[in-house]
């Protein structure tokens, strides 16, 4: 992949915050997510890529754009492959809380899981511990070995996780061992970034979250050195059978890097809506201006940008009315 695509990707998501944060507060999360999707949608077309989307808004009849298959770019480009979020954190947008983001991953074309949209088990971790923990051990042990590594006592770990009840029993488990824990709302991608930005101050996200999250946070992770680790979770005979036509033999192995996002280059960026971990939300200004937050990074060569942009919101006329 040609390296002028970071900067590209990222005025995707860049429009796709400037359209969503509208909606901020507004208590109408279809309307933000709405908002996102279309401005994401339209700006692709700008982007030199023959993209395939593999995760996105669902299947063709759920989506009416960025739905699983559909074609993006101007087609003039390398193939990639394509996982987008418009907006990850709808709830917390319609009711004015941190950590909501528009994202996107491309990879070369076949190198992305094509995720089905179900719950995935996760450990994620920054790059202190990459490759130095296992799905497959108790929570407990997970946590002694993560504090050998980083040469801290458990009291001074902290772990994030999704405030869920499905969590009740591993929250407690958790809190028996004595770290911290940081509980978040919603923002299922930024929850499994965060180990990787010191500034965060968290040391590991653990539970479950939705697999397409999964996949958009491994791919940042991988630009950064980071690692996370996933599990499918079927619930039910419908969603093994959805796996397997997905390509995923065995939906209950232990998902690595490898699997989710492949051996070659990736980029990500993500551009705040709201306030969050590691990049502000988008804020209005006077005289119709706008400023936005951005990340992008690539695998390739380890970079890591954090762009801050002014834009003046009459120049940009893919976005259409916003109030």
């Amino acid at each position: 992949m040609e390296r002028e695509l970071a900067l590209e990707i990222v005025r995707v998501t860049e429009l796709a915050a400037l359209a969503s944060a509208r909606w901020m507060g507004r208590g109408d999360k279809i309307q933000a997510d709405g908002a996102a999707t279309s401005a994401m949608r339209a700006m692709f077309d700008s982007v030199s890529i023959k993209g395939t989307v593999v995760i996105g808004e669902g299947e063709m009849d759920e989506a009416p754009m960025l739905y699983i298959g559909e074609q993006v770019g101007n087609m003039q480009g390398p193939e990639v492959d394509v996982a987008v979020d418009p907006l990850e954190g709808t709830e917390l947008v319609s009711k004015g809380l941190n950590n909501a983001l528009a994202v996107i991953a491309i990879a070369n074309k076949g190198n992305l899981l094509h995720a089905p949209d179900m719950y995935m088990e996760k450990l994620s971790v920054g790059p202190a511990l990459a490759g130095k923990l296992s799905l497959d051990d108790p929570i407990e042990t997970t946590l002694e070995k993560a504090a050998h590594h980083l040469n801290k006592p458990l009291s001074d770990l902290t772990v994030m996780i999704l405030d869920r009840v499905r969590h009740e029993s591993l929250i407690q488990r958790l809190r028996n061992t004595g770290v911290r824990i940081k509980f978040l709302s919603d923002g299922d991608v930024a929850g499994a970034m965060a180990p990787a930005f010191p500034e965060s101050g968290i040391d590991l996200y653990v539970g479950s979250g939705g697999a397409p999250e999964g996949v958009l946070a491994a791919a940042a992770l991988c630009c950064v050195g980071g690692e996370l680790i996933g599990r499918l979770m079927p619930a039910d005979e419908q969603e093994f059978a959805r796996c397997r036509e997905m390509g995923i033999d065995d939906p209950l192995r232990v998902l690595t890097m490898h699997d989710m996002i492949g051996s070659e280059d990736v980029i990500f960026a993500a551009t705040g809506i709201t306030p969050g971990e590691f990049l502000g939300g988008v804020t209005f200004h006077p005289g119709q201006r706008a400023e936005t937050h951005s990340l992008v990074m690539r695998a390739k060569t380890k970079t890591i940008r954090f762009i801050r942009t002014n834009h003046y919101l009459p120049n940009k006329p893919l976005l259409g009315v916003l109030e």
